[in-house]
């Protein structure tokens, strides 16, 4: 290692010895040398300045490659490997200014400490004299690597004058004493750590030029202030650490040339901003959009046990070691699964069929259910991971109840794209309000409530130019289970009604608005209360459902309950008449019981601004109506006539429910048969091909 110093130090040693002739003090001549430098390694400050702008007009096909192919490392590679050939980038380049930096760096320390050779050009001779002798009179090591300056420090202290004289060498003891080491009254040639003083302002001064660096950088290089904070800060902090380093323990005139270096450094970042602006390159934009597509990717999912990690690392394994995968299921959590139950058990009951079912939730309840039954299989894999088990999704048939997929994170498969897409609905009304716009265009089969959707979403293709799907009449299996469940319930009528409360969690729902003013008007009236809020209302809401619940704590009429236990629905179907503003509950209670519903105005969530176009009015709207009455909430106070209204007219409502019930959901007890045809269907047409 040694010699290649030394080999540096040659070339080096030419440069620093013009400036020093030039100039005749050794601290100008060290700020001339480093000007000379960045005036030689300028065409190589403008390439990697012209480098870094390719890489950043690069950035948003970069951000959207690792959005499209987001966790597959492989695929991202290749492709972002494509890109920087396809522009010529090398994504080396950004290392050449430090590579070079260090040389730089080493050749001159080199150079500092050997004065003799570099700078004076003593024959060798002559130097070991010089040498041999200082290190009889001083006692210092003559191997140390900075002897030479120590030499120039004891000529210069004079109390060796007469053994220098006596060496005979008149003409390089006076070069040696012409030679001032000094620089504004502080010693180039010393080290601060060894002799201390006046010289530690020294790797002060070298690490706040790095940190005003790091800070330009930060902010005006076109590479570095778009890297991440940990990116910029990291690397700050270690600039700055290695100034205080190397200012601290090589010789002063080392930092005066990283001092130097830094701040020219700075001006010709702003030089080459001003000469090759960025913004003419770059598409500012379209980088800041793909940086959110991006971000929103990598927010997915939250935090994780160390054993949910390794179960999920071994199910994406396991789910990908299946070849020949007909049939998979998708479940966003637990409570979906009543969605697919009914179909799930046609499909065990009448085929052979092996059904795959993801879900994110690692409680799902299907791990109980499969267990035991080899003809599911269940895999748990996070939100997050879910994305790219998606993007290389490889089985024939993959049926859920997420809409918008293509639309979001997650996308169809990019491995097979003969993959058939079912959508199985999860709510028995309109498709063009409640969804969000377009959220239906990338499936394949839409398994409809009733025909009444058929018109909707072929209003929805036309509008949005979608491929035809196709449609299929099958029914609402989860309005059947309730149904039977329903049935089994006791059904002695009671003396003293019951009314449940039971809002939507969307902006402005009851809860949120006015049911401290329906409480009033509805307690006291020989009526039993029940306010049931939405569970995401309790998950993401809990302050307020608690400030709510502690208002009415000291109420003692004995007619009001706050339920807060979702596990079971007897309340719901066990009540005489369902409050809701905007919640599918007041429907799925009136489907099943036949009973109304009061329906509080309150502003509507509306998911798909363009609803209005398909020109067909939602059931949301149409319904409430028919299946009940609506009440604004400037009326509250009228609630209560309501309430006796529709409890009085229970059986004409009754009668007009039923004809409800019958004209939009399809195949009512048999829902399950329907969903199980048509999978089939989708399944045997994937094994004819």
């Amino acid at each position: 290692m040694n010699t290649v110093i030394s080999l540096l130090g040659v070339p080096l040693g030419y440069v620093m010895r013009f400036c020093y002739q030039l100039l005749r003090s050794y601290g100008p001549a060290i700020l001339l040398f480093t000007l000379i430098t960045k005036v030689i390694l300028l065409p190589v400050g403008v390439w990697v300045h012209k480098n870094s702008i390719k890489v950043v007009r690069l950035q948003p096909e970069i951000n959207q490659v690792k959005a499209k192919f987001f966790g597959d490392r492989d695929a991202i590679a290749e492709e972002q490997s494509r890109l920087y050939k396809r522009e010529g980038y090398h994504p080396l380049a950004s290392l050449i200014p430090l590579f070079i930096q260090i040389i730089l760096l080493m050749g001159l320390v080199n150079v500092i400490y050997h004065p003799f050779d570099h700078l004076l050009r003593l024959p060798r001779e002559t130097a070991d004299a010089f040498v041999t002798l200082a290190c009889r009179l001083t006692g210092d090591n003559p191997k140390a690597s900075s002897i030479q300056l120590r030499v120039v420090s004891a000529v210069h202290s004079g109390l060796y004058a007469a053994e220098f004289e006596a060496l005979g060498l008149p003409d390089a003891l006076q070069s040696v004493q012409a030679l001032k080491t000094t620089f504004l009254g502080i010693d180039l040639g010393g080290v601060p750590a060894s002799a201390g003083g006046i010289l530690w302002i020294m790797p002060l001064l070298a690490g706040c030029s790095a940190y005003l660096l790091c800070v330009a950088q930060n902010r005006s290089n076109v590479l570095q202030s778009e890297q991440g904070a940990l990116n910029k800060y990291g690397t700050m902090a270690l600039s700055v650490g290695i100034s205080l380093y190397l200012g601290a323990f090589v010789p002063a005139g080392v930092a005066v040339y990283w001092i130097a270096s830094n701040l020219l450094a700075i001006a010709q970042l702003y030089a080459l901003n001003a000469a090759i602006s960025p913004k003419r390159f770059v598409d500012y934009e379209a980088l800041e959009e793909s940086k959110k597509a991006l971000s929103a990717l990598q927010s997915v999912g939250g935090r994780r046990s160390r054993e949910e990690k390794a179960r999920e690392k071994a199910d994406y394994k396991r789910f990908f070691s299946i070849a020949n995968k007909h049939l998979v299921f998708y479940s966003e959590g637990s409570g979906f699964y009543k969605y697919f139950e009914k179909t799930i058990e046609e499909l065990l009951r009448h085929s052979n069929v092996v059904i795959h079912y993801v879900t994110s939730d690692p409680d799902d309840q299907i791990f109980e259910i499969a267990k035991g039954n080899e003809r599911i299989q269940p895999y748990y894999i996070g939100d997050r991971k879910l994305i790219t088990l998606f993007m290389k999704m490889d089985a024939d048939v993959v049926v859920m109840t997420m809409s918008d997929l293509e639309n979001y994170h997650y996308k169809r498969s990019y491995v097979r794209k003969d993959v058939t897409y079912i959508y199985m609905f999860h709510y028995p009304l309109s498709t063009h309000m409640v969804l969000h716009t377009g959220a239906l265009n990338h499936y394949d089969e839409i398994l409809c409530v009733g025909e009444f959707q058929f018109d909707e979403i072929r209003a929805a293709e036309k509008l949005y130019g979608a491929k035809e799907k196709k449609l299929i009449a099958c029914g609402y299996g989860q309005l059947e289970k309730l149904y039977d469940e329903y049935l089994q319930m006791d059904k002695t009528p009671r003396e003293t009604p019951q009314i449940l409360i039971a809002p939507s969690w969307q902006a402005d729902n009851i809860l949120d608005t006015c049911i401290d003013d329906m409480l009033k008007c509805l307690l006291g009236q020989g009526w039993r209360v029940i306010v049931r809020p939405h569970p995401e209302y309790k998950k993401r809401y809990r302050a307020r459902l608690d400030a709510l619940v502690n208002r009415w704590q000291e109420y003692k009429g004995g007619d009001l309950v706050f339920e807060t236990d979702f596990s079971g629905n007897d309340t719901i179907y066990g009540s005489d008449v369902v409050i809701t503003d905007w919640s599918g509950t007041a429907y799925e209670f009136s489907l099943v019981t036949l009973r109304p519903s009061i329906f509080i105005n309150t502003p509507p969530k509306i998911n798909n601004p363009d609803y209005g176009k398909i020109g067909i009015e939602p059931l949301e709207f149409s319904l409430r109506s028919r299946v009940g009455v609506s009440v604004d909430p400037d009326q509250i106070a009228s609630l209560p006539d309501t309430v006796r209204q529709v409890l009085g007219e229970g059986e004409r409502y009754g009668q007009q429910i039923l004809a409800i019930r019958e004209q939009y959901i399809a195949n009512f007890g048999s829902s399950g048969k329907a969903c199980y045809r048509a999978i089939m269907d989708a399944v045997k047409a994937h094994a004819n091909k």
